[in-house]
């Protein structure tokens, strides 16, 4: 199973990284007030660059490992292809997060601007 982990980060504002194991990469987003449980509340993520598998593990004096664990893709067909085209759901199962999750694009650009969403049970 591909590995996820999200990593609290303080940078110039708190925020966290998501990160999935993809394709032998990290495919990564920073959500500023972090993953909600709660369905009703759609988070921002924006994409920033894939990051390599090794990062995951990284702890250092402004990062801390927030949540890690595994995930399935609950997408047909390439879980990547579906992230290259703008929505892709997955199961995660995680120290802190588990069930079902969307990413979904809401803009393209240099940083493009999606939604991570928590599905009702």
């Amino acid at each position: 199973m591909p590995r996820y982990v999200i990593q609290l980060h303080q940078a110039r504002s708190l925020h966290y990284d998501f990160r999935l194991e993809v394709d032998g990469v990290l495919r990564s987003w920073a959500v500023p007030k972090g993953p909600s449980e709660d369905p009703a509340e759609k988070r921002l993520a924006v994409q920033v660059p894939d990051h390599s598998l090794a990062h995951g593990d990284y702890e250092g004096p402004n990062v801390e490992i927030w949540d890690r664990g595994t995930y399935a893709s609950l997408t047909d067909g390439s879980f990547a292809a579906a992230l290259d085209n703008g929505h892709a759901s997955f199961t995660l199962d995680g120290e802190r997060l588990q069930g079902d999750w969307t990413l979904h694009r809401t803009s393209d650009g240099e940083k493009p601007q999606w939604l991570l969403i928590k599905k009702r049970a």
